[in-house]
């Protein structure tokens, strides 16, 4: 999958090697440490895996679309879906329920993923009890900028108590709206925000849709996001939605769905 997806996009730079002057993970776990990631949090799915999201709104979580999808391709009832900002240690910043989510039209959780899926793996999480910025101040989504240092924020498998900061990573290649990079992420990574800190405060340029381990490196991929993001907004805006909670819409029953493993949502990562 990761080499079909990247292809073109991976021609893996002789600058490469020279990206091991990356920082290593710093782990967030009091308030002093969580200052400007206050925004990034966990994404729980009742009797499911969890995925990293992060405010834009004071309603509404940006993700990664495969997140809200079970196994068999049904999609997660936004009911089951809760958003914990800045959890550490069992303690949230803000917390909320999910009242609706939105992906793409164009968007399928199918295995291998093509290019096309990969630049569509986004989600909009409404929350059912906004943050208010006086509370959280949400990021900004934006293009990249022309340099070739990141940020990334988030949880993973074996460190999903706290958030991980990963201070400098690299961006190796830029291609047909996607992105790579080479930043440490694993399980329970997807929907990460990466962010551009060349600024007064960061911004969103992209977020973590699939990764893999390749010669030795980690590699992880995610796409452009504001065309996508302007365009689930006014969806959301319509009143259109990929899940409805129950209780946001009377008269109708959630569908309960059960997901087999701790993984079955998460990041997908695979060996080429």
């Amino acid at each position: 999958m990761m080499r079909a997806a990247l292809a073109g996009l991976l021609i893996l730079l002789a600058g490469l090697a020279g990206a091991q002057d990356n920082s290593g993970l710093d782990r967030l776990s009091t308030r002093d440490d969580l200052r400007g990631w206050e925004p990034v949090g966990r994404v729980d799915i009742e009797n499911g895996g969890f995925c990293t999201g992060a405010l834009i709104a004071a309603d509404l979580v940006l993700t990664a679309a495969h997140c809200v999808f079970a196994p068999d391709g049904s999609v997660v009832d936004a009911g089951r879906i809760t958003f914990r900002a800045g959890l550490a240690d069992g303690v949230s910043l803000a917390e909320s329920a999910v009242s609706r989510t939105i992906v793409s039209p164009d968007y399928r959780p199918i295995e291998p993923a093509p290019p096309a899926v990969i630049a569509r793996d986004v989600a909009l999480l409404q929350l059912a009890d906004p943050i208010p910025s006086s509370v959280i101040s949400p990021f900004m989504v934006a293009l990249p900028g022309s340099g070739t240092e990141v940020s990334v924020v988030s949880y993973a498998a074996g460190r999903e108590d706290a958030l991980s900061w990963q201070r400098v990573c690299k961006v190796l290649a830029r291609q047909d709206g996607l992105i790579a990079v080479d930043c440490d992420v694993t399980f329970g990574a997807s929907g990460a925000p990466v962010l551009d800190r060349s600024g007064y405060r960061a911004k969103i340029v992209s977020i973590i849709s699939v990764g893999a381990e390749l010669d030795g490196k980690e590699i992880a991929v995610g796409m452009e996001l504001p065309e996508l993001v302007a365009s689930l907004k006014d969806a959301l805006r319509r009143g259109e939605a990929t899940s409805v909670a129950a209780t946001d819409a009377p008269g109708t029953v959630g569908k309960r769905i059960v997901l087999g493993g701790e993984n079955d949502t998460g990041a997908k990562f695979v060996t080429p």
